[in-house]
């Protein structure tokens, strides 16, 4: 596919959608009111190995819910090996050894996602997440014979728990490479696990971590020959713990150069992750991704691309073809939201105001007004999904009263999404914490605002 240039097409006076275009999304558009409704979307799913599903915000119920209605029915109608993730690998591998019942972990899932410990922790402790983890705990337990299905995180910020746990597992299993291990930590100990002191000390001196850590994700490499059991083999656990310090370090670097480069960095890691998860499980495994949308939909049908960025949808795209991957975005109008005005600081309710005149979601709302809905996008790319439009995108830092200065990316529908899940008013997600810590490590934001 040419990389995506954005123009604006087919919109009436002051950007607004033409009557035309309205009856267009009216008649496309498909009800969606429980579970059975998703029939369509799991057809046009079909045999693909891939399933990319978005949100809007990390703080919206709906957009959780329908999530876990669709990934339900893929585990125990289509088989899907696990569900990978938008956060950290060692909280998420908790979680997923109590989801699999493994010997030692708690039988709860809601005590493993209450010790989620990293800001912004509503995003994955919440009543929602807990309810479909209760479900697949449940579910794997009648899988007496097949492997559990996994839950896994994909993203790169837990360097210093990932380190832990390397030193950890040399230490029980392959002592001779402790010394390496403990040679990363103490590379990184002055920094008090402040990922902006170490990056912005690479700035100052042309002393860093990387040597140490190079050695490090080598040996556990080596280490890691032997093909592992899905998801729960120790050496498997170590060796991608080792490539989160690894991609981290890189990741802080990146971040500091105040370029975009911090973002594909991430990026890259996420989709290599997700890579090996898909070659440690059986052959012919099948995944379920949940990011936010700015991830999962294809980069090259935003400006991202204008601007050098790359992103899970479309790496997961390149890589294995499109007919193997189905993304599906998900969007809202109005509602409320839990964000937070800063980051790190305290999240809470917000209101999330009727979308721009300009936006996907004014077109959606003019066209079906009440309730939720399913579209699914032609291959052709024309029609109302074809025009470049503003598509909001809400982070987990969000100012309401100045929405159209950064919340909003120009976006070609149907190139960036195969299916879209629209929920025309929105309620704000459940957390299971009524507070945050008020001194978490601070990480970078991201694009467009700390997604």
């Amino acid at each position: 596919m040419a990389v995506f240039k954005v123009r604006r097409l087919g919109t009436g006076v002051g950007g607004e959608p033409t009557t035309g275009q309205t009856a267009e999304a009216r008649r496309d558009a498909l009800p969606l009111r429980g579970a059975g409704d998703l029939d369509p979307l799991l057809d046009r799913i079909g045999d693909a190995r891939y399933v990319l599903l978005g949100e809007a915000s990390h703080g919206t119920s709906e957009f959780y819910r329908w999530r876990a209605e669709l990934t339900q029915r893929l585990i125990a109608e289509r088989g899907f090996s696990f569900v990978a993730v938008e956060g950290d690998w060692p909280d998420c591998h908790e979680l997923h050894c109590c989801l699999a019942g493994a010997a030692g972990a708690p039988n709860d899932p809601e005590q493993v996602l209450w010790g989620f410990d990293r800001w912004p922790r509503w995003m994955w402790a919440n009543e929602e997440v807990a309810g479909f983890a209760r479900w697949l705990r449940r579910f794997n337990a009648t899988r007496r014979t097949a492997a559990p299905v996994g839950f896994h995180g994909l993203d790169v910020y837990s360097l210093w728990d990932s380190l832990r746990a390397v030193l950890g597992y040399l230490r029980e299993h392959e002592p001779g490479h402790v010394d390496t291990a403990l040679a990363a930590l103490r590379c990184f100990e002055p920094y008090d696990e402040d990922p902006r002191r170490y990056a912005y000390a690479g700035m100052m001196v042309p002393r860093n971590c990387t040597d140490e850590v190079v050695r490090l994700l080598t040996e556990l490499r080596r280490a890691a020959g032997k093909k592992p059991l899905p998801g729960l083999d120790s050496r498997f656990v170590a060796r991608q713990n080792a490539e989160v310090v690894a991609g981290a370090e890189h990741y802080y670097r990146a971040m500091m150069r105040g370029d975009r480069e911090s973002w594909n960095v991430r990026d890259r890691h996420m989709t290599d992750t997700l890579d090996r998860l898909m070659e440690a499980y059986e052959p012919g495994a099948k995944a379920v991704v949940w990011e936010h949308n700015t991830h999962i939909g294809d980069a090259r049908a935003t400006d991202m691309a204008a601007a050098g960025m790359v992103n899970v949808g479309q790496l997961v795209r390149e890589r294995h073809g499109e007919d193997d991957v189905v993304a599906v975005g998900l969007g809202t109008h109005r509602g409320s939201v839990i964000a937070a005005d800063s980051w790190g600081s305290r999240p809470r309710r917000m209101r999330v105001p009727a979308a721009h005149d300009d936006s996907l979601e004014f077109l959606l709302h003019q066209a079906v007004p009440d309730g939720d809905s399913l579209f699914l996008l032609p291959g052709d790319h024309r029609g109302w999904s074809s025009d470049v439009r503003s598509h909001r995108a809400i982070g987990v830092v969000y100012n309401p009263a100045g929405e159209r200065r950064g919340n909003y990316v120009p976006t070609v529908l149907s190139r960036r999404y195969n299916a879209f899940v629209y929920c025309d008013h929105t309620t704000a997600l459940t957390p299971l914490h009524p507070w945050e810590h008020e001194h978490l490590p601070t990480e970078a934001e991201t694009y467009p605002s700390g997604e």
